[in-house]
């Protein structure tokens, strides 16, 4: 048996090496040939978009294969048909592969997946792990393909990043062309799911890059073009729906569209919110990561039994409202049930897109709008299907926040001009509805739960990772209003403060006084009369608790403030804490210890090694000696810094005497020869005492 083994490992070797000359081969034929730099960038920008293409294809194919599958070969071997047991299986059937599948070999599979695209552009120079694109590829087939209620748009769109982030390492390009590589197989993706060429683009340009130069767009344009020509190779040159001819009925018209645009920013902003909420209850939910899907798919199928519209992306029901064949109570059933069904697929960890869910609640929330109006007003409004044509833009543009993307798709996959007035309209309306009602678009909201957040397609700011509550003196110094001069005179002196928050008779927040305002005060004539709420800046420059960091310094930025009284929410008149000067340095030193684990956590890929140090994650158990403690009662070695807390799906910075709960993911930065302490310091706090001094015995010997 050894000598099998060894056989095998003596194989796996030779395969290694010889892969490894092999692209060694390449890469100095590429830097000994010295193509010029416009041909490597557009041919290699050609290859990812073929290459897109070619997955697209054989990812459709597979997701075919998985549905015949599951809803045709095996119900017709078992010889049943499709009973209400089976539908109600097959979902959570499918989770049950996709969860181990994930959870093993790619966790940045699981989900969307566009928000992963964007953190690797933002963070690691666009760098994705090559098994990404295979284990998305079958993982989201196994999901849609077994029921589902995802889209195909997410899967493909992280296929390409992932294959042009993987050309781009491969022939060691710099960070700004894999980048570039990685928004080329983006927009791919897009163009070969949706036959959309002109959309694929703007989505990478409006979605991920967030900015646009002459470069990129043209890298972007040829490799999306490349997987367009690749798409309709195989499937023909169609539009993605055949609609009826729709037009603008009237001028009035537009009136109703603007409502439609308001409904479909508030739906926007729901969607966004009920997709998260489910992601925080399965995260809370004290179960094994890779049987999660098999209940989000469980769900489903409860579901499809009454309504199996729910099922997979909906593109069939979709056309179906377009053309106005789907009753009203359906239609509102629909609205909630398919929500409901997104959110548990992708909230328990399943693979797929959020755009093809998007596209359904649009059209289902046009076609309820579009029958209620056309009802009441027959004679100046379009049928039902052109509300549903429309409300399918306004949904997804509001709930992305891409506006531009969704106009030019909707249209590249109708091929249909003549409703682009009030397709344009509503689709304004409802992106300038939902980012006013939620800040953070479907995708961005991820990241900026994980400390990210993005402009122009890059983390604008490590400091809006930290709220001002993390880093705050809780513990301040006060003068009240009614001191004289003289008085505070000696109180800055025996002090050496150079500020003061001033509180009122009742104790509330009146002022900030300055050791300027008092220099200021000294040379007037009544100096000896004055108190202190003559002189004091009231009312004052005030910071919440639950603000960032980064909003924090915006305000004291343009008054040059060293300090900033932070005040209750519920309150503002209740002073809370006190920011000043060296409490952003030390916020600056969390938000960088922060970006550590961002960058080598997050992913949950196993631990980096650090010059000579680790991230652990150790979950706390009830039983644990830890838990109930607080951080500065546990006995840690020397050896260990407490870099976070996971609690409830948010990350939390340890203080003295912040407590440890059940439940809590404790996430430290050990070096190495501490873990056997830090461990027992959790687990018991003698046995964490005893090591410690048999490591000094070993190291006083």
């Amino acid at each position: 048996m050894a000598g099998v083994e060894e056989v095998e490992q003596q194989q796996r070797t030779a395969t290694w090496l010889w892969w490894q000359a092999l692209s060694d081969r390449i890469r100095t034929w590429v830097d000994q040939a010295q193509p010029p730099e416009l041909g490597l960038v557009l041919g290699t920008s050609l290859l990812v978009g073929l290459g897109t293409g070619v997955g697209s294809v054989v990812f459709r194919w597979l997701l075919s294969l998985i549905s015949r599958l599951a809803f045709e070969v095996v119900p017709s071997l078992l010889g049943t048909g499709i009973s209400t047991f089976y539908i109600i299986l097959v979902p959570a059937l499918g989770g049950l592969l996709v969860g181990p599948l994930t959870y093993f070999f790619a966790r940045e599979a699981k989900g969307h997946g566009v928000p992963e695209v964007m953190q690797a552009l933002a963070l690691r120079g666009g760098r994705i792990r090559p098994i990404v694109a295979l284990i998305k590829t079958v993982a989201s087939a196994i999901t849609i393909g077994t029921g589902g209620s995802a889209g195909q748009e997410g899967p493909i769109v992280q296929i390409g990043a992932a294959l042009g982030s993987s050309v781009g390492q491969f022939l060691r390009l710099s960070n700004a062309r894999i980048r570039n590589l990685v928004a080329c197989g983006a927009a791919a993706g897009i163009a070969a799911v949706f036959n959309a060429p002109i959309g694929g683009v703007l989505f990478s340009v409006e979605v991920l890059l967030g900015e646009l130069n002459v470069g990129n767009f043209a890298n972007v344009v040829v490799a999306s073009v490349a997987a367009s020509v690749v798409s309709r190779a195989f499937f023909g040159s169609f539009p993605a729906f055949r609609v009826p001819p729709y037009t603008l009925v009237s001028s009035w018209e537009l009136l109703f569209y603007a409502v439609l645009g308001v409904l479909a920013g508030l739906v926007a902003v729901v969607y966004i919110r009920v997709l998260y909420a489910f992601e925080d209850v399965f995260e809370r939910w004290q179960a094994p990561e890779y049987l999660k899907p098999a209940v989000g798919g469980l769900g489903v199928g409860l579901i499809a039994t009454m309504y199996p519209e729910v099922l997979g992306g909906g593109y069939d029901v979709i056309e179906r409202v377009l053309h106005s064949e789907v009753i009203l109570g359906t239609l509102l059933a629909l609205l909630v049930l398919k929500l409901i069904a997104t959110s548990l697929t992708l909230g328990s960890g399943g693979s797929g897109g959020v755009f093809a869910p998007g596209l359904f609640l649009g059209a289902v929330l046009g076609g309820i709008f579009g029958y209620v109006i056309h009802g009441w007003f027959p004679t100046i409004t379009a049928p039902a299907g052109a509300y549903a044509l429309v409300g399918m833009a306004a949904v997804f543009a509001g709930s992305a926040h891409a506006p531009m993307t969704a106009i030019v798709i909707l249209f590249e996959m109708t091929g249909d001009y003549r409703i682009i007035l009030p397709l344009m309209l509503t689709t304004v309306i409802g992106t300038l509805v939902s980012h006013r009602l939620h800040r953070e678009s479907i995708y961005t909201l991820k990241l900026v739960r994980r400390g990210i957040r993005l402009a122009g397609g890059r983390d604008v700011d490590v400091m809006q990772s930290v709220r001002v509550e993390e880093v705050m003196s809780r513990e301040v110094e006060t003068v009240p209003a009614d001191m004289p001069l003289t008085e505070l005179a000696e109180h800055f002196a025996r002090t050496h403060h150079h500020g003061f928050p001033v509180l009122d008779e009742k104790g509330e927040l009146y002022g900030i006084v300055t050791i300027q305002d008092l220099n200021d005060a000294i040379s007037r004539p009544d100096f000896h009369t004055l108190r202190v709420r003559d002189i004091a800046t009231s009312p004052p420059v005030v910071a919440f608790p639950d603000e960032t960091m980064w909003d924090a310094l915006r305000k004291m930025a343009p008054r040059d403030l060293s300090r900033l009284p932070v005040v209750s929410r519920e309150n503002p008149r209740r002073l809370v804490g006190l920011l000043r000067r060296r409490d952003i340095i030390k916020a600056y030193n969390v938000a960088m210890v922060r970006r550590l684990e961002l960058q080598h956590h997050i992913e949950q890929v196993p631990p980096h090694h650090l010059a000579g140090a680790e991230f652990v994650e150790v979950e706390i158990a009830p039983d644990m000696w830890a838990a109930g403690k607080r951080v500065r009662d546990l006995p840690l070695p020397k050896q260990c810094i407490l870099v976070s807390i996971r609690r409830d799906g948010q990350l939390l910075i340890p203080h003295g005497d912040t407590v440890i709960m059940p439940g809590d993911y404790v996430i430290a930065l050990v070096q190495q020869g501490g873990m056997g302490a830090f461990q027992a310091a959790l687990m018991d706090g003698k046995a964490c005492l005893e090591v410690e001094k048999h490591q000094d015995k070993e190291v006083s010997a």
